[in-house]
């Protein structure tokens, strides 16, 4: 018990003991457990968010290793969203769990608005449910936002928390782009997005380093956070 009260005390250091307990009644969805997803579970866990929800349909991969943290060599074939279970509780055995271990696309994304969610992260890579997820969520008002491309990328402090009309140098964000513009959103898009040019391998499967997604997964988690307190405080 002692150490449930106390695994947290730096952390209330800096917000204050009610804006920790608010975190532990906020509920998170997160779409897609790997490189970038991954880490903002593993930050929102370790910040006292009390439900979270994890939509991957995946195994653990040994090309995963690299980059994403539930990928070790003793948990290669193993279910994402089981390992991400597994480590969340021992990180923070009162954090509840749930576990959607199935591909989504506009066919089941019914599923996922089903539950309560204070905020949902889409860090999938499939360009047409990103599209429904931001339809979704702005026609349900629910606050979320949209990891961009990761891949081919090295310098991590590109990286930024940005409106998708803004961004720059990442194709995936391009495609985003115009849909909002053909679609005629004119609410803000925020998304998570790097300015650094690609870089050409000459291969269709996108390189991928241990720091640009595990930063970007870190900057989106500390977005949340932060929304989440000083939406509070505008009460």
């Amino acid at each position: 018990m002692a150490i449930q009260q106390r695994k947290f005390d730096r952390f209330e250091k800096l917000i204050g003991f009610s804006n920790l307990e608010e975190l532990s009644e906020k509920s998170v969805l997160v779409l897609g457990c790997g490189g970038v997803g991954g880490y903002v579970c593993e930050a929102l866990a370790r910040s006292n968010i009390g439900t979270l929800i994890l939509v991957d349909y995946d195994v653990v991969d040994v090309t995963n290793i690299n980059r994403q943290i539930v990928a070790l060599e003793s948990t290669v074939g193993k279910k994402k969203v089981e390992v991400l279970e597994k480590r969340i509780k021992d990180i923070n055995c009162d954090c509840k769990v749930i576990k959607i271990d199935e591909f989504i696309d506009r066919n089941n994304l019914n599923e996922l608005f089903k539950y309560k969610v204070d905020f949902f992260v889409d860090a999938c890579d499939t360009v047409s449910t990103k599209k429904e997820v931001i339809k979704r969520c702005l026609a349900s008002k629910i606050d979320f936002i949209s990891s961009m491309g990761t891949g081919n990328k090295l310098d991590p402090s590109s990286l930024e928390i940005t409106e998708i009309r803004k961004t720059i140098n990442d194709p995936l964000a391009r495609i985003l782009r115009k849909f909002v513009k053909d679609e005629k959103i004119k609410q803000k898009v925020m998304v998570l997005s790097s300015k650094e040019l690609p870089i050409k391998t000459g291969d269709r499967t996108p390189g991928s380093t241990a720091f640009v997604p595990s930063c970007a997964g870190l900057l989106i988690a500390s977005y949340i956070v932060r929304k989440f307190i000083n939406n509070k405080k505008k009460c």
